[in-house]
């Protein structure tokens, strides 16, 4: 029964083709996906290890809990010179090398900011020169270190992307005015922040102290280890000189662990969500699988009644099918183990050029990627021959071999629909649960998830019952517009339901699973749109992308001078506590407020808001017992700022409806400013006479133009907001792509396996007068109808599970409704039709280009 198995993995190679093609489509997902997860996590503990080498020790400044914030420049941390002193003459120190570390947004040779939505990624610190008058942190590749206040020195890479040389004059800025240096030096680093997208800045160390921390202090001392000293002893003795509060103490080991978790942590979730996509993808390669081997067991019936006739009994038959389907597993395993290795090599750059800033590094191949890639592969094979060799064990020898010519018996679809129909109502019913809960959102999404993908299951099981009506239909359509042919193809899809509903169904699962994300996708964007321009009747958005730098004062009247503004509004927050809910109060000119927003007021007037008296928002109101006239006690302002909470009493004199732009409350300027963060606003909306494309150009300029400003009109507002759904749409489209070309072999299997079962009728059709451009036209138009059923079952149920989930798809964004992308959609239609011409051309080939005598004799 082995060589029967081997020789018919041999004999039959043309019709296993598409079958090994999806089992190594399905396996490289998952290799790749393994291996890319080891090689990023790797490259990351690489940067990590190499970016801490030679620190034995790091002595970093912690600020209190409920210290309040200090202004940049004014921090005064226990780690000044003189401990640095001592800690050189601690026994088994080595080099003692004490950090400024800071954030500075870099403006490009062209004017535009370097990084500005990502702050947080823009570096700075100190070049610490050591004896050899060399940072080993960062080695210089040209030029020199700086050395004095007007120089600084960039990362190799962020000099090439700011398009900056040596000698040009660099404008930065930290958190106050835009700053100049001239660029004497370019260095390297290992810096994973850097590596990954990042920006790095290098300045002296007293310009650094003095932007950063204070004069003669330092946020971090990192200790190097003579020959031979303990890390942990010498970390035991540094920790003596220091302070009980203000500064905290590791040894390199402990710093090396810490960031091991974070790089794991940083790296599981991405490789999982791709594992998900790739248990998709060999889901759907479960359908072609047992596809082939029914459709190769009917054509084996007589050979399968023999072998059982010369004394083969039922286990040795699912014993052999299953031996050729574990075969045929083993082989596609190994080559997609190898297209799975490329996928890893080209997966990081597809990643980064969504701004991921994955760093790159070689292949890790760990021995249990391989034996997972090939475990996976044999076993989803095997299970899903599984079925069709319990069939062939079915067979009696006799029957099947007196009536080889006569198709075999049509079974009863009564039980599989009854389950299909439980599965899809079971599913519903647990996807209806979710939306009664209080909180879909945050506690209902795998459980969303579950019902969705038992809904699906049961679908599946129902496709055979609904292909006769959605086939029919089509069928009919195809037969008014080609005639004979059409009819031919219609009946062709009807014959065998079972195995046009697994066909279709594997094209179902992914256009399903786009159309959801699609629709969801579209109606979050609609509603992200609406929430971030509720209100907002202003032309322009100016902010400050840092978190606390926020905008000075005298900004408005710089703006309102700019030509072409007719109003500029101040905008500025604190903190708001009343009755022990916290909320935020808005600082605002009540004269400038009603032309930049668009606040429907309900009870009261803006007009009354001065000092003391305020208008909230009716949900607020609601939410704290508020009514109009009401005299609340509270307090108002952080812990974390100079000037701490205040206690304070204010009257409501106005109520209002929910606003994105001033959220819970409406005070004076004067009133919420103390308090504000910096004491500084935090946005200025700013209303033009006219559309004027040049009027953003001269708001950057009367500010400085500096890197860390935001002047955004409201498209460009909406596209920060919401542009992300696009970039997650757009990885989720090419991760369902593998799962969509799967299903394409699917297709392109059945027809031909199907093309080789009709050979006589083939034959017959010809001989009777059917040209071969008739045939093609039949196998095309077939292709074409099984395509469009799977379109019709993945888009329908897209569409439905997405406007059924809305409430965990809106991840609680109160504007959320489903609204359908229709060119999309007619998109996913055509894509459809396009598969099953594509899929129908190697077929309809062969079906064509049959000899008429050859297949007429044909068993």
């Amino acid at each position: 029964m082995l060589r029967t198995a081997l020789r018919n993995v041999l004999a039959h190679k043309a019709r296993l083709v598409m079958t090994a093609l999806a089992v190594m489509f399905g396996v490289a997902f998952v290799s790749g996906t393994l291996v890319f997860g080891d090689t990023v996590g790797g490259a990351l503990r690489g940067a990590a290890a190499k970016n801490l080498d030679g620190v034995a020790v790091s002595v970093a400044y912690e600020a209190a809990s409920d210290a309040p914030r200090t202004e940049p420049g004014k921090t005064r941390t226990p780690l000044d010179d003189a401990l640095a002193a001592k800690i050189r003459d601690v026994p088994g120190a080595g080099s003692v090398r004490p950090s400024v570390n800071g954030s500075a947004t870099l403006a490009a040779k062209d004017g535009d900011p370097v990084g500005g939505d990502t702050p947080w990624a823009n570096l700075a610190a100190n070049y610490a020169p050591g004896k050899d008058g060399k940072d080993p942190r960062y080695p210089v590749k040209q030029g020199r270190a700086p050395a004095a206040a007007g120089e600084l020195a960039l990362d190799a890479k962020t000099a090439e992307r700011a398009g900056y040389r040596i000698g040009d004059t660099v404008r930065f800025a930290t958190t106050g005015p835009t700053l100049k240096k001239k660029l004497v030096g370019l260095v390297s680093t290992t810096d994973p922040r850097v590596t990954a997208g990042g920006t790095l800045a290098l300045l002296d160390t007293a310009t650094a102290q003095r932007l950063f921390v204070s004069p003669g202090h330092y946020d971090e001392i990192v200790i190097g280890a003579a020959p031979g000293a303990d890390e942990t002893r010498l970390a035991a003795d540094v920790r003596k000189l220091l302070p009980e509060e203000g500064a905290a103490v590791s040894t390199g080991t402990e710093l090396a662990q810490e960031q091991a978790t974070q790089t794991e942590q940083s790296t599981k979730a991405l490789t999982q969500v791709l594992l998900v996509f790739a248990g998709i993808a060999l889901f759907v390669g479960v359908f072609i699988i047992a596809n082939t081997f029914t459709m190769l067991i009917a054509q084996r019936t007589r050979e399968i009644a023999l072998l059982r006739a010369v004394g083969a009994s039922r286990r040795q038959v699912v014993r052999s099918v299953l031996i050729e389907a574990g075969l045929l597993g083993l082989g596609a395993s190994a080559a997609g183990f190898v297209l799975g290795l490329g996928i890893a090599k080209v997966l990081p750059s597809i990643i980064n050029s969504a701004g991921a800033g994955l760093p790159s590094g070689p292949l890790v191949i760990a021995p249990g990627t391989l034996l997972a890639a090939l475990f996976v592969g044999v076993v989803v094979t095997v299970l899903a021959a599984w079925l069709p060799s319990r069939k062939a064990a079915r067979i009696a020898p006799v029957e099947a071999m007196s009536t080889v010519d006569a198709p075999p018996p049509a079974r009863s679809l009564v039980l599989r629909n009854a389950f299909g129909a439980a599965l899809a109502g079971f599913g519903l019913l647990v996807m209806v649960y979710v939306t009664t809960l209080d909180d879909p959102e945050a506690t209902g999404l795998m459980i969303a998830m579950f019902g969705a993908g038992l809904f699906l299951l049961g679908l599946i099981l129902l496709a055979p019952l609904l292909s006769r009506p959605i086939v029919g239909l089509a069928g009919r359509i195809t037969y008014s517009l080609f005639g004979v042919t059409g009819k031919l193809a219609k009946e062709n899809a009807q014959r065998n339901p079972r195995r046009t509903a697994a066909t279709a169904s594997a094209l179902m699962i992914g256009l399903c699973l786009i159309t959801g994300l699609t629709v969801s996708a579209n109606s979050a964007q609609r509603a992200v749109a609406a929430e971030v321009t509720t209100g907002n009747a202003a032309d322009y958005r100016v902010t400050n992308s840092t978190f606390d730098g926020g905008l000075d004062t005298d900004a408005v009247h710089k703006l309102e001078r700019v030509p072409g503004v007719t109003t500029a509004a101040p905008l500025a927050s604190a903190p708001l506590e009343i009755d022990d809910g916290l909320g935020i109060i808005n600082g605002v000119t009540t004269k400038t407020l009603p032309a930049v927003t668009d606040l429907h007021v309900t009870n009261g007037s803006l007009t009354d808001i001065g000092p003391g008296r305020i208008a909230v928002s009716t949900d607020w109101a609601q939410q704290r017992d508020l009514a109009l006239g009401d005299t609340v006690k509270g307090s108002i302002g952080s812990e974390f700022e100079p000037g701490g909470q205040k206690p304070v009493t204010f009257k409501v004199v106005a109520l209002y409806e929910p606003n994105k732009t001033v959220t819970d409350a409406i005070g004076t300027l004067d009133d919420v400013l103390p308090y504000a963060t910096g004491k500084k606003l935090d946005t200025i909306l700013v209303k033009a006479d006219a559309a004027d494309e040049r009027l953003q150009t001269r708001l950057r300029t009367a500010l400085g133009n500096s890197p860390l400003l935001q002047v955004q009109d409201k498209e460009q507002i909406v596209a920060v907001e919401a542009g992300s759904v696009d970039t997650v749409l757009n990885m989720m489209y090419g991760l369902l792509g593998m799962a969509v070309l799967i299903a394409v072999l699917g297709v392109i299997n059945t027809l031909a396996m199907s093309v080789f079962e009709r050979t006589r009728e083939i034959g017959m059709l010809r001989a009777i007068g059917l040209d071969r451009r008739g045939i093609r036209q039949m196998v095309r138009l077939e292709s074409i109808v099984i395509c469009l059923f799977g379109a019709a079952l993945g888009i329908g149920s897209g569409v439905f599970l997405a406007w059924l989930n809305s409430g965990v798809a809106g991840g609680g964004l109160s504007s959320y409704e489903t609204v359908l992308p229709w060119p999309r959609l007619a998109l996913f239609a055509l894509l459809a039709l396009v598969i099953g011409v594509l899929a129908a051309i190697w077929p309809a080939r062969r079906a064509a280009r049959a000899n008429v005598l050859e297949a007429i004799h044909a068993q």
